[in-house]
C-alpha cells in the first residue's frame, strides 16, 4: 500500500491518494531487509520507485478522497491493534519476571520473597491490568463508532508506554541474566521500544488527543 499525491485535486487531503502497487512492477525496487535493534519477525525493507506505472485498478476505492480517508480510519483501528499488541508483550513479560522471581534463590531464598521485587511486580501487575481494561474499552467505542478519534490513540500512548515499563522491569527482576540474550526478557526489552514509534509516535498521540479534547469543547460551548 503507497501513499502518493495527485495533481489536480486542491490543496486539501484529497491530493492524497492510496495505491496497491505490486512489489514486481516494472521500476518497483525492494532493498535488502532493515537490520532493526528488534521485531525481528517482522521484515521490513526501503522500496524505490522509479518510473513505476499502474493501471486505474491500482487506485484503493477507486477514488482519491475516499481512498484517503479509508486509510486514516485503518489508521485510527491499527493503533487499537497495536495497543493490545503492548498488552501481549507486557503479560508475557510479567509472566517471565513472576516464574524467575518465583524459583531464582539468592542467600537461600527466592529473589520474588523480597519486598523490592514484589513492588516491581506490583507495578508490572498494574500496569497489565490497566492497558487490557484500556485496550477493550477502546476496541468497543471502534466499534460501536462512539470513538474513533481519542480512544485509539489513548490506547496507543497508554499501552506502548506502559509496555516498555513493564519489559524495563522484567529485566530488572533478572538482574544480570536479565540482560543476557539467552533470555525471553532480553528480547522483549528491544522489541518493546518500537511499539513506541509505529503507527504514530507517543508523541504524535499527544498532540491528536489535546487537540481533539480542544476541538470537542469548543464544538460543547458554541451549541450551546
Amino acid at each position: 500500500m503507497t501513499f502518493a499525491k495527485v495533481a489536480g485535486f486542491g490543496d486539501d487531503d484529497g491530493q492524497i491518494a492510496v495505491f496497491l502497487v505490486p512489489t514486481d512492477a516494472p521500476g518497483v525496487t525492494v532493498g535488502p531487509k532493515d537490520q532493526k535493534m528488534g521485531q525481528q519477525g517482522a521484515v521490513t525493507a526501503d522500496v524505490t520507485f522509479n518510473g513505476v506505472r499502474l493501471g486505474a485498478d491500482a487506485l484503493v476505492s477507486g477514488e482519491v478522497r475516499t481512498g484517503y480517508r479509508a486509510a486514516m480510519t485503518v489508521l485510527a483501528r491499527g493503533r487499537v491493534h497495536v495497543a493490545a499488541l503492548a498488552m501481549g508483550l507486557a503479560r508475557r513479560a510479567l509472566d517471565e519476571s513472576v516464574a524467575f522471581s518465583a524459583q531464582n534463590r539468592q542467600g537461600g531464598a527466592p529473589t520474588g520473597e523480597r519486598q523490592l521485587v514484589q513492588a516491581m511486580l506490583a507495578e508490572q501487575q498494574s500496569l497489565v491490568m490497566a492497558g487490557t481494561a484500556l485496550v477493550r474499552d477502546a476496541a468497543q467505542k471502534y466499534l460501536d463508532g462512539t470513538d474513533r478519534r481519542v480512544a485509539p490513540s489513548v490506547a496507543k500512548l497508554f499501552c506502548t508506554e506502559a509496555a516498555g515499563r513493564v519489559a524495563d522491569l522484567a529485566v530488572q527482576t533478572h538482574g544480570g541474566s536479565g540482560y543476557m540474550r539467552e533470555t525471553v526478557v532480553e528480547r522483549l526489552y528491544r522489541d518493546a521500544r518500537l511499539l513506541r514509534l509505529y503507527e504514530g509516535t507517543s508523541e504524535i498521540q499527544k498532540l491528536i488527543i489535546g487537540r481533539e479534547l480542544v476541538k470537542r469543547a469548543q464544538s460543547a460551548a458554541a451549541s450551546r
